[in-house]
C-alpha cells in the first residue's frame, strides 16, 4: 500500500472502520481460587447470549462487544460492559485480571464448558475435551484479549482505482494479508509495549514456571526479564510450528487444509496465532474464506492490563489501531524464513525483553529491541504527519515505554509482585477493579443489560 495514495483519504476514512473487543477471563474467588461452580445463571444460554458466553471452561467467561465504527465508543461500551458483567458476579466472586491463571486445582477437576444436550453443544464440549487431551487442562486457562477490526469497504474502494488487481475482493483480500504478514513480523513491539503476564501459582505448568527467574514467599513465581510469557514458548500455542502461506487466500486455505489431513489440526480454529483473518462465516472457516473473502482480522497478542478496570487502556487500543495502519503501508522484507524468524522474534520479546543481553534477529542479523523500536516508532512518526493524523503524544508514550522499562507495565507489576507476591498482588487489582465501577451509568446499558443479563 503506497502512502500517497492513503494521502488522498480523509482523516476520518484513513482512521475509521470497524471495531470490537473480546476478552476472556476466570472467575475466582476466596483468596484467587479458580470458582469451580457452573457458569451463572444470571448470563442465561451462553450458547445464545451475544455479549456473555464462556472460552474453554465453566470457569472462564468471556465477553464479546458489539462492533462499532470508531474506537472511542467501542472502547467504552467494552470497558462499560466488563463493569456490568463484574457485578453481576456472585458477590464472592470476581474477575482474576491477569492472563496467566490465579490458584488452581488439579488438572481434572478444572471445568470444561457445558453447551447442552443437542447436536451443537455435544461437539463443542468434545472439540474442548480433545484440546484438553492434546494440550492440557492447565494451559486452557491462560487468557487474554482479541481486538477485531476492518476497514470499511468504502475506504477500499476508493484506493482500489490505484492498484492493478482483477476484482475488489482479491485487492481487499491482499490488503488484510499484507496486515497479517507484517503484524507477524513485528508483533514483538505490542508484547513489549502491553505485555503484563509474567507470574504465575506453583499450580500452574512446570513449562512456564522454567521460564521465571524468580520466587516469592506466597508459592508463585514470577519474571524480571519477560514481558508477557502468555505470549512465549509455554503459551498457549500448537504443539508443532505450523507456517502457513499468506501470499493468498488460496494457499492459506491450502496450507491449513494440509495441516488438518496430516492431523497437525483438528480444524481451522485450532490455528492459534497472533492474528487470524476472519470470514463472514466462521462456522465454515476455510470454504468462507475461499469463497468471500477476508472480511477483517483479529489480534490476538494484547494480554489482560491488570492496572485497568476493563483489562485494556484506550491507549494502548488506539495504538494498536495505528499500528495495523502501519502495517499496511510498511514495505515487506524479501527474507525467505520470515516466519521463522518472526516467532523467534515473539518470544524473544515476551520471555527475554530485559535481558541485557538479549538480541532479535532482523533478515538474520542481530539487532536490540530498543533500537528495532525506535526505528519503527519513528516510522510511525513520519506516517502520522504524512497522513495528518498527528498522533505524537500516543506515539511518545510507547517511546518512553521503550527508553525506560520500569514504566512498562511488566516491570510495575514485577516490583508489586516483589513486595507483595503474584496471588496477592493481582488479587487486589483485581478487587480493585471489581469495585472501581460502581459509579457506571446502568441508564445508559440498558440496551446491554436486557442482552447480557437474564
Amino acid at each position: 500500500m503506497n502512502l500517497s495514495h492513503l494521502k488522498k483519504l480523509t482523516k476520518d476514512e484513513i482512521l475509521g472502520g470497524s471495531f470490537g473487543l473480546e476478552r476472556e477471563t476466570l472467575r475466582v474467588h476466596s483468596k484467587g481460587e479458580l470458582s469451580l461452580t457452573p457458569h451463572p445463571k444470571i448470563f442465561g444460554d451462553k450458547l445464545t447470549n451475544p455479549i456473555v458466553t464462556t472460552d474453554f471452561s465453566e470457569s472462564q467467561i468471556e465477553i464479546v462487544s458489539p462492533t462499532f465504527d470508531n474506537i472511542d465508543e467501542a472502547f467504552s461500551t467494552f470497558c462499560s460492559l466488563s463493569d456490568m458483567v463484574n457485578e453481576a458476579l456472585p458477590e464472592n466472586e470476581y474477575f482474576w485480571f491477569h492472563s496467566l491463571p490465579c490458584i488452581l486445582p488439579d488438572e481434572y477437576e478444572i471445568p470444561v464448558a457445558h453447551y447442552g444436550d443437542d447436536e451443537e453443544g455435544i461437539k463443542s464440549e468434545q472439540y474442548r475435551m480433545k484440546l484438553a487431551e492434546k494440550y492440557g487442562l492447565k494451559k486452557q486457562m491462560i487468557s487474554g484479549i482479541h481486538f477485531n477490526f476492518s476497514f470499511a469497504d468504502e475506504t477500499l474502494k476508493k484506493l482500489y482505482p490505484y492498484y492493478d488487481y482483477p476484482t475488489f475482493e482479491e485487492f481487499k483480500n491482499e490488503v488484510y494479508l499484507k496486515i497479517s504478514r507484517n503484524y507477524i513480523r513485528y508483533c514483538w513491539l505490542v508484547i513489549y509495549l502491553t505485555g503484563s503476564s509474567i507470574s504465575c501459582h506453583e499450580t500452574f505448568t512446570d513449562e512456564c514456571i522454567k521460564l521465571m527467574d524468580k520466587k516469592d514467599d506466597f508459592d508463585s513465581y514470577y519474571s524480571t526479564k519477560g514481558t508477557s510469557l502468555r505470549n512465549g514458548s509455554c503459551g498457549y500455542k500448537n504443539l508443532k510450528k505450523l507456517y502457513p502461506s499468506y501470499s493468498s487466500v488460496e494457499e492459506f486455505t491450502q496450507d491449513i487444509s494440509s495441516y488438518i489431513e496430516s492431523g497437525d489440526l483438528s480444524e481451522a480454529k485450532e490455528l492459534y496465532t497472533q492474528i487470524r483473518l476472519k470470514p463472514k462465516d466462521p462456522k465454515d472457516l476455510l470454504n468462507s474464506l475461499k469463497d468471500t473473502g477476508i472480511e477483517y482480522v483479529e489480534i490476538r497478542t494484547l494480554d489482560i492490563n491488570p492496572f485497568y478496570r476493563c483489562g485494556l487502556t484506550k491507549r494502548d487500543m488506539q495504538f494498536l489501531h495505528l499500528f495495523i495502519i502501519y502495517m499496511l503501508v510498511k514495505n515487506e522484507s524479501d527474507y525467505e524464513n520470515w516466519q521463522e524468524e518472526a516467532l523467534i522474534n515473539e518470544e524473544l520479546s515476551a520471555e527475554r525483553a530485559f535481558d541485557d543481553e538479549m538480541r532479535l534477529i532482523r533478515d538474520g542479523e542481530k539487532i536490540t529491541l530498543k533500537e528495532w523500536g525506535m526505528e519503527l516508532i519513528n516510522e510511525m512518526h513520519y506516517m502520522v504527519d504524512e497522513l495528518g493524523i498527528y498522533y505524537h503524544d500516543m506515539l511518545d508514550l510507547m517511546t518512553l515505554r521503550l527508553e525506560n522499562p520500569h514504566v512498562t507495565y511488566s516491570q510495575r507489576l514485577a516490583k508489586l509482585i516483589e513486595k507483595q507476591g503474584y496471588v496477592n498482588t493481582i488479587r487486589d487489582l483485581s478487587l480493585k477493579n471489581k469495585h472501581k465501577n460502581k459509579n457506571t451509568k446502568i441508564n445508559e446499558m440498558k440496551k446491554y443489560r436486557r442482552l447480557a443479563l437474564k
